[in-house]
């Protein structure tokens, strides 16, 4: 006679058949949990060990050691272009004194920084710094961003690079007063005029810049992206652009030469109108009233303007991006 109800023994033996099942598959979740433990601990030692690897090299690269310190520093950069004006000025005076010539043709030093008090005095020479400042800083930066992804895409995509390459190498080497009269025509005498001038003498150069750099990124780095599935946008601006800095900040520094020159030269023709007074408007004034002694003052503060820019924004950026990656050893420049 068949059995419908199975007995005890077969049930305690599926009881300890289920007991046996649990008890594997803990143990197999508890090997699993061991296994994804070691080999995250694995991954982490991994990741210290490249890290310690890194700064060591950047310990060999930086050489830390002979960096010098902060008054041989100043000895090195900020003595020998003091010494450098010393020496001109006083063979400026020596030359005044041995030659005597007219007045209104070479002034002395001592004429010149009294047209530059004098200047002063009247405020016309903060408000002529100001207003060129604000015109060049801000044309520089509007040309930052336009030119800054026109340079990434011209160095991505080689069919437009062959196109449009040529082109903006000829606007980088086309002199920005040559679009003076074509901006007065299209924008009058405002300020939009010196900022087209401005864009337009900047832009080629942040580009050109730019394009050099990503020239430079070891193609490496681009195959690490694309191990790592970094997609054409991610790969431009994450792995490309931070690798071509070098590159880019030369370009820059370039373009801000460029935007400044072409101020200038934009201030000295486009006079009148809504134009602001800036310094090209102060040196195109005294040249108008033939005094040579404010002509220069104007140039000098041109000059120092540019220099000033160049050592407190550009050159320390520069060194930080070449310390950075071993090119500049015991911060000498």
């Amino acid at each position: 006679m068949p059995h419908d109800i199975d007995s005890p023994r077969s049930l305690s033996e599926d009881a300890r058949q289920r007991d046996r099942d649990e008890t594997h598959l803990a143990s197999e979740i508890t090997d699993g949990a061991d296994v994804s433990s070691r080999f995250a601990r694995s991954t982490t030692e991994a990741a210290d060990e490249l890290r310690t690897l890194a700064a060591g090299l950047d310990a060999l690269q930086t050489d830390a050691a002979d960096r010098p310190s902060v008054w041989r520093r100043i000895r090195q950069s900020v003595l020998p272009p003091i010494i450098c004006v010393i020496a001109l000025i006083a063979a400026w005076q020596l030359y005044i004194v041995i030659a005597q010539p007219r007045p209104d043709i070479v002034p002395a030093p001592a004429d010149v920084a009294a047209a530059l008090g004098a200047a002063w005095e009247t405020a016309q020479l903060q408000q002529a710094v100001f207003t060129s400042l604000e015109r060049g800083i801000l044309g520089f930066l509007i040309a930052i961003v336009v030119g800054t992804p026109i340079g990434l895409l011209l160095a991505e995509v080689k069919p437009l690079r062959r196109a449009f390459g040529p082109l903006i190498s000829g606007l980088q080497v086309l002199p920005s007063v040559a679009w003076v009269p074509a901006a007065i025509l299209w924008f009058g005498l405002t300020d939009a005029t010196a900022y087209f001038v401005v864009l337009m003498g900047a832009t080629p150069s942040v580009i050109n810049g730019l394009i050099s750099g990503i020239d430079q990124v070891p193609p490496q780095l681009r195959r690490v992206g694309q191990v790592l599935g970094a997609k054409k946008l991610s790969m431009a601006s994450l792995i490309v652009l931070p690798a071509a800095l070098p590159g880019y900040v030369a370009g820059l520094k370039q373009g801000w030469a460029f935007s400044w020159r072409s101020l200038m030269a934009a201030e000295i023709i486009t006079t009148g109108g809504t134009m602001g007074f800036g310094l090209g408007t102060m040196l195109d004034n005294s040249r108008q009233l033939s005094d040579i002694a404010s002509v220069l003052a104007t140039i000098i503060v041109i000059l120092v303007i540019g220099i000033l820019v160049e050592l407190v924004i550009f050159a320390p950026l520069e060194r930080r991006l070449l310390r950075g990656r071993g090119l500049l050893q015991g911060g000498s420049r």
